[in-house]
């Protein structure tokens, strides 16, 4: 059996969305523990111009759904960067998470030759489904929710290697 577009990246997608949600139980969890105001958590950021960790969760989000989009043909959801709560980037990665979910399997597999053309401030991106996905997309949501991670990490929130890979998810017998 071949790996389908659709098992390379909507499931991924979901996979690490829900992951992402569970960082931030695990940072609500540390922040009560240690008496850390939630908003210096949403305010943190690497340094050096990187946006910072409500910034992460809106770039994975966007990628997510644009990703997915893209890949099915369809038109992504918009949703304006207004988040400043945990409570609300939770929210905002749960509506990412059914725009993703509503993106069928018969919408993707068999796209891998579609067009895709991203166009930016002076520069114009032309893809395959494929190459979009294995390129561009999938690195860039990766990028976004490893550095939502880090700056959790940075701030002392107890985030280890399977929160990342598993999040919540309990393993199997």
């Amino acid at each position: 059996m071949s790996l389908s577009l659709y098992d390379a990246s909507i499931s991924i997608y979901l996979t690490m969305l829900k992951n992402l949600s569970h960082f931030l139980d695990k940072a609500q969890t540390h922040a009560a523990a240690e008496h850390i105001e939630l908003s210096t958590l949403a305010e943190a950021s690497l340094g050096h111009g990187m946006g910072n960790f409500t910034r992460q969760i809106q770039f994975a989000s966007d990628a997510a759904k644009s990703g997915a989009a893209r890949l099915a043909g369809v038109e992504a959801p918009a949703m304006p960067d207004t988040e400043t709560t945990f409570a609300e980037l939770k929210e905002r990665i749960a509506r990412t998470i059914a725009f993703v979910e509503s993106v069928k399997r018969d919408q993707v597999d068999g796209q891998e030759g579609r067009q895709v053309v991203l166009t930016f401030p002076g520069r114009t991106m032309e893809f395959t489904g494929q190459s979009f996905l294995l390129t561009f997309s999938m690195p860039n949501f990766l990028f976004h929710v490893t550095t939502a991670y880090a700056i959790l990490r940075h701030q002392g929130v107890p985030l280890g290697k399977m929160d990342f890979l598993a999040g919540a998810q309990q393993p199997t017998a």
